[in-house]
């Protein structure tokens, strides 16, 4: 996808050597399958997501277990201003015990709220003979009401359900390491920043840190009445014997240089049937003005409304899908909010994308962007504008080895935090995707026969030029007339298409393909983008560029049946590797052939079966790589899980070839995999057991969820089954063969908008076929359905 999971900088081959064979250095600081020397020190690296809530609003997001708690563990939690984790332990406890959970809250949103209650209270929880209970459990009631918008904020509530007043000490555990997201994710540095010493006083807790960028970076936390900070270093026990003795406490005795855990308690006393409330507010260093006005203690945080006002028009700008299927019609709901979660600001001013996913990558992908646009154009195309302009902007200029760059370049992914401020990766941006650019082509194109945008195809012409000029020399390393990729910067991506890790490529006997490689997705998609590119050349007048490019891409589409396809295997080949071979091993790439048209129809079909087939199929969906190959692993991470953004890819293929059995198999899939996961959300990817052995998908142990073209596959399988073709300078909208598969017997689609209108449909299935109804209508759009 974006990036290996677990190995953001790959190294080359991970059982330590490198693209020459070579073996690397016993210790790389950017090698996270190398333990550090003695000496350096480490952020605990993350190794799974397992019960992890989240909660997003623009680039502020938080990651904690199902208690709302942040503290160290294998799951990265915390809370982060875009790379940067800028609050590391925040640890509630009551009356020293850890309370218990009724409902943990939603998996994802900018909003949550989670109910707890005490466990029993003993009045010495080490005699395990006879200890006394001092308070039943079930006798309070915690809710931890919380909100990310311009900052976090947290209100914490404690109702005494007894008859008697009870004596409640609730303790906070903070801390901020302030690392960077590579670092942990695994990156060790042999140098990290400075903690600078920590304040404590009145009703506010600040840490600090001065990274290797020269940055310094804050954050400051807030609370609802004064705080009393006791010695971090003091057990349960201590802190219980305190509150229970004659209120003496250890003397915390700051010095200049002390950073480190800070430990809150607040000693209350409930009446029979009251309560008492704590707020808290979080804010950066990074955050805008707006953000210092924290909470308002009113009887909730003001602090969501951004957020929510947000999620609104996200909502009313965006087409509605519903349908009387239970299922499919939760989902559907979820992967729109999540897609407006994944909304981040910048990188320029007035500028904004869709992150590629929480909590590894959000931040700008090119890849993840385009495509991710280009599945949402059936219900929102402005987020196609958005990503155009933005990728356009910062389309590459130069030379510049050290990030993988060459005029005319889409990037791959921009990084904000230290690692990238201060030169110890090339992310800023980094252009290490063979396959970004052509795909921005294929966008512009798609974008402009919803739209009828010409005005920005006008805008963005001479990087549309620049695009293809890349594809052309940069890309086309060797004139054979495919585009490789061979990476450059020497902590560059080995892998530069969608399946990046270091051993995605390989042949059937399970040996690593070299580079330079010539993807056929890549070609596939060049195909495409030539297809484009000539389509809105002629619109303009340019014909001779337009018959250049309709020439090239014909000779492609030929070139990739005589060079890609396996007759034996009845699919085409992964790639071509350094020596002009076939990368041989099954997979499922062959799916992007047939989406992009470039495939014959008599290899389509053959595609299909071998797509479907036992390899490739699990049941769950298409894995990444057949169970037949050497190297297959259900777990690997593109090594035969299953991604629902390639499903849909490979589904809309189906569809292109009039394979709609086939299709309908995959779509139902998809659909029927939201069932098994938290809140009906589709992940970035899930292990690709074969479902004769597993009933139940079985989750990829660090996949981002939500991630956004995971969510955006909902739409891609929809708009592929309707068969959706806009022409909007013609005010045509065509349904080829629409059809809806058993499981759903009607779907509508409301505000759907062609150019400048808008209308409503329905479609519904009858008779293994499927009828449309024009709802309602604005402006003036033929709708067209062709059997």
């Amino acid at each position: 996808m974006t990036g290996a999971a677990l190995d953001p900088i790959d190294q080359g081959d991970p059982h330590g050597r490198n693209e020459a064979g070579e073996r690397r250095d016993p210790y790389d600081p950017l090698d996270p399958s190398v333990a550090a020397p003695p000496g350096i020190a480490a952020v605990a690296r993350a190794t799974d997501l397992t019960g992890v809530l989240v909660l997003k609003h623009d680039s502020l997001f938080l990651l904690t277990d199902s208690f709302g708690d942040v503290h160290p563990d294998s799951r990265g939690l915390g809370l982060y201003a875009g790379d940067t984790r800028v609050l590391s332990h925040y640890e509630l406890r009551i009356n020293g015990a850890r309370p218990v959970v009724l409902r943990a809250g939603s998996a994802a949103s900018y909003g949550s709220t989670i109910q707890l209650t005490n466990p029993d209270f003993l009045r010495d929880p080490g005699d395990k003979v006879d200890p006394e209970v001092v308070l039943r459990r079930q006798s309070l009631g915690v809710v931890r009401e919380r909100l990310v918008s311009e900052g976090f904020g947290e209100r914490i509530r404690i109702d005494n359900f007894t008859t008697h007043p009870e004596r409640c000490s609730l303790t906070l555990r903070m801390d901020a390491d302030f690392a960077d997201i590579f670092e942990v994710r695994g990156v060790i540095r042999p140098e990290r920043g400075r903690r600078t010493a920590d304040t404590a006083q009145g009703d506010s807790v600040a840490f600090s840190y001065l990274g290797l960028d020269g940055r310094r970076r804050r954050t400051r936390l807030r609370f609802s009445e004064p705080i009393r900070v006791v010695p971090a270093s003091m057990s349960v026990q201590e802190v219980d014997a305190c509150l229970r003795g004659d209120g003496t406490w250890p003397e915390v005795k700051p010095t200049p240089d002390a950073a480190g855990q800070v430990l809150l308690v607040f000693d209350w006393t409930l009446a029979p049937g009251g309560h008492r409330v704590l707020d808290v507010t979080v804010r950066t260093e990074s955050e805008d003005e707006a953000a210092s006005r924290a909470v308002d203690h009113g009887p909730r945080p003001v602090l969501g409304e951004a957020a929510e006002a947000a999620h609104r028009a996200w909502s009313s700008g965006s087409a509605a899908v519903s349908t009387p299927h239970v299922f499919a019609d939760r989902a559907f709901r979820r992967a729109l909010s999540d897609l407006r979660l994944l909304v981040n600001s910048g990188p320029g001013p007035d500028e904004r994308y869709v992150a590629a996913g929480v909590p590894w990558f959000s931040c700008l992908f090119g890849r993840d962007a385009i495509i991710t646009a280009l599945q949402l154009l059936t219900v929102r195309p402005q987020v196609a504008r958005e990503a155009l302009s933005v990728l356009a902007r910062l389309q590459a200029t130069e030379i510049d080895d050290w990030r993988d760059a060459q005029p005319g370049k889409i990037l791959h992914e921009l990084r904000t935090g230290e690692l990238a401020a201060a030169g110890e990766i090339p992310h800023t941006p980094y252009y290490g995707s063979v396959d970004s650019t052509p795909l921005w082509l294929m966008l512009l194109g798609a974008y402009q026969r919803w739209t009828g945008d010409d005005a920005l195809v006008d805008r963005l012409w001479p990087n549309a030029l620049a695009a293809m000029a890349w594809i052309e020399s940069y890309g086309d390393m060797d004139g054979d007339g495919f585009v490789e990729y061979q990476r450059h910067s020497s902590r560059g991506l080995i892998n530069q298409g969608w399946k990046d890790s270091a051993d995605a490529n390989r042949h059937r006997d399970g040996t690593l393909a070299q580079a330079p490689l010539a993807l056929v997705e890549v070609q596939a998609y060049v195909y495409r983008a030539r297809r484009e590119l000539a389509r809105l050349a002629r619109s303009r007048g340019e014909s001779d560029l337009a018959h250049r490019q309709d020439r090239a891409a014909t000779e492609l589409a030929a070139a990739i049946e005589s060079r890609f396809w396996m007759e034996d295997a009845g699919t085409y080949a992964m790639a071509l590797d350094a020596g002009k071979e076939q990368v041989d091993a099954v997979a499922s790439n062959a799916g992007h052939v047939l989406w992009c048209g470039a495939a014959s129809p008599a290899h389509a079909r053959r595609v299909a079966e071998s797509l479907l087939g036992p390899g490739l199929w699990s049941g769950w969906g298409i894995r990444t790589l057949s169970a037949e190959m050497a190297g297959y692993n259900p777990i690997g991470y593109h090594l035969g899980t299953v991604w629902p953004h390639d499903n849909a890819i490979a589904a809309a293929g189906l569809f292109r070839y009039g394979l709609n059995a086939e299709a309908a198999r995959v779509t139902g899939a998809m659909i029927e995999a939201t069932v098994y996961f938290r809140d009906s959300r589709l992940p970035e990817l899930f292990c690709g057991f074969d479902r004769t052995r597993s009933a139940y998908p079985v989750p990829y142990p660090v996949a981002c969820s939500p991630q956004a073209w995971a969510a955006g596959s909902l739409f891609h399988l929809l708009g592929s089954m309707l068969g959706l073709e806009p022409d909007a300078n013609k005010g045509e909208l065509v349904l080829h063969a629409p059809t809806l598969p058993d499981y759903l017997p009607e779907v509508r689609l409301e505000n759907l908008r062609v150019g400048e209108t808008v209308v409503d449909l329905l479609i519904k299935r009858s008779d293994g076929s499927a009828g449309v109804e024009v709802l309602h209508r604005t402006g003036d759009l033929s709708v067209v359905v062709r059997l």
